[in-house]
């Protein structure tokens, strides 16, 4: 008889999901995300790097790390939902070489404007991970399920973390060009890779291409579970960013005077992340999605006043970010496995539940900038 925690999850499109045809089917898919999330962030390390090639101060080639993110938001709009009615096969097949194609473009750019608008297309064709969530949510036994999530999710703060410190270093070591060139060629092997044992899926489209895009608003009003998971995934994630993109002005201003360089190593707290994931999951699947989002949102309560006391005492900045990163990626395991199961267009759902974070996490930046320029740390 299947537990609680199993029926919570349990989605109608679930019932009739067939296991994963291939072994290296996960794993693949894990290694694939944590390559392909890694060119959303590998712009920002890269920085100093790019100025100083094109004769300008950091601050002057900040905005294409902002370019990224929009890439990776058009993306998610556009390619993302119609995971549910492709062929995934030649989608994730098309997107790797077009990702490719436009990491090689930014690395041979010769200007800003082109590089930018190199990063913006290879960001946009990034979203892999996205159309592959779905897949192993929809494949995976129903008491596994949120395990199987966990694991892509760790690949992908694996991939995270990859970006914002080896990046830096390998950028440092090789030139920012091998960089962008390096992740092209693995984005591309892993792609088609990935593509290869991917499940066959025929499917004949009833409609517009772009249906699901529009179809969102009302898949959102309709499920509940999906509302509620998209509403406190922002809350989280714009807690992580509030803290997590002000921390570096704490840490390279007058309280701590690091460098940038060791103020990024910081992101190695990142990790914690990545090994918690496969934990989380067994606890959604024993326990179900809202016992192990109320944990989280306590553990982030609890992180607070440690990043607090983080402004005078490194030693709690330390826990704090252990804190804050355990609970991230628990309540992300858990609310996206509901967001996942809860509908039957899994990769609408999904869309709209990574966008929701990902304008939570946008919206809290901009607000800690604002609180950090008038109250400082204390003020975020």
């Amino acid at each position: 008889m299947p537990s609680a925690a199993a029926r919570e999850i349990r989605a109608p499109a679930a019932r009739t999901a067939e296991p994963v045809d291939s072994p290296l089917l996960l794993p693949l898919i894990a290694v694939c995300t944590a390559a392909t999330a890694a060119n959303i962030y590998l712009a920002a390390p890269l920085l100093p790097l790019i100025a100083h090639t094109f004769g300008t101060r950091p601050s002057a080639v900040a905005w294409i790390a902002s370019v990224a993110q929009l890439g990776y938001a058009t993306g998610l709009l556009f390619f993302a939902p119609i995971g549910d009615s492709v062929d995934r096969r030649r989608l994730v097949a098309a997107l790797s070489v077009v990702t490719t194609a436009a990491l090689t473009v930014a690395a041979t750019a010769t200007g800003t404007a082109a590089l930018a608008a190199a990063v913006f297309v290879a960001c946009a064709a990034t979203v892999v991970p996205q159309l592959l969530v779905p897949l192993v949510a929809q494949r995976a036994p129903a008491d596994r399920r949120a395990r199987h999530v966990a694991a892509v999710i760790a690949g992908l703060f694996t991939g995270i973390v990859a970006a914002r410190v080896l990046g830096g270093l390998a950028g440092q070591a090789y030139g920012w060009r091998w960089v962008f060139a390096g992740s092209g060629a693995l984005t591309l092997v892993l792609g088609l890779a990935t593509a290869l044992v991917l499940p066959a899926q025929r499917r004949r489209r009833t409609g517009p291409l772009l249906a699901e895009l529009t179809a969102l608003p009302g898949l959102v009003r309709e499920s509940p579970d999906l509302w509620r998971a998209c509403l406190r995934q922002a809350g989280m994630f714009g807690a992580w960013s509030a803290l997590w993109t002000s921390l570096a002005l704490l840490l390279t201003g007058k309280s701590y005077g690091l460098s940038t360089a060791t103020a990024g190593l910081f992101g190695l707290f990142g990790l914690a992340a990545a090994a918690v994931a496969p934990l989380a999951g067994g606890l959604v699947d024993r326990f179900g999605a809202a016992r192990v989002v109320r944990s989280a949102y306590l553990l982030a309560a609890l992180s607070v006043p440690l990043f607090w006391l983080g402004g005078q005492v490194i030693g709690a900045l330390f826990v704090a970010a252990v804190l804050i990163h355990i609970a991230l990626v628990a309540s992300h395991v858990a609310n996206q496995t509901l967001a996942l199961t809860t509908t039957t267009s899994p990769a609408a759902a999904n869309t709209a539940y990574v966008v929701a974070g990902f304008a939570g996490g946008a919206l809290a930046s901009v607000l800690a900038g604002t609180a950090y320029g008038r109250g400082g740390w204390g003020g975020v």
